[in-house]
């Protein structure tokens, strides 16, 4: 079992950043790949970033390909995304989740534990 805390979500305008942070505890941290899925108002939850258990290996959605980077500290037990240049468009509650079995994955069922969330609101 992992429990996962969400944090770092807010109001920010376009074009600024914010910095998720999830902290997780329970099983050994760096067994797990980790992932950020999104889900916006009225739609279904999507991917957004990824990691690898030893944070070698990430993936991306396509839109926010050189604006977000997923990074972990397995010493801190702690995923992070840094989200650059928001766009409106990003507006939604954020999710980390942990993978049992550590490789990248892009595929929200793959995910066994989640975090509460986390919201992200875009807007001048």
């Amino acid at each position: 079992q992992v429990q996962l805390v969400d944090s770092g979500g807010g109001l920010v305008q376009p074009g600024g950043s914010l910095r998720l942070s999830c902290a997780a505890s329970g099983r050994t941290f760096s067994n797990y790949a980790m992932g950020w899925i999104r889900q916006a108002p009225g739609k279904v939850r999507e991917f957004v970033a990824a990691i690898n258990w030893t944070g070698r290996t990430t993936s991306y959605e396509d839109s926010v390909k050189g604006r977000f980077t997923i990074s972990r500290d397995n010493a801190k037990n702690t995923v992070y995304l840094q989200m650059n240049s928001l766009k409106p468009e990003n507006t939604a509650v954020y999710y980390c989740a942990a993978k049992s079995v550590g490789s990248v994955s892009t595929k929200r069922y793959e995910y066994n534990y989640w975090g509460q969330g986390t919201q992200v609101t875009v807007s001048s």
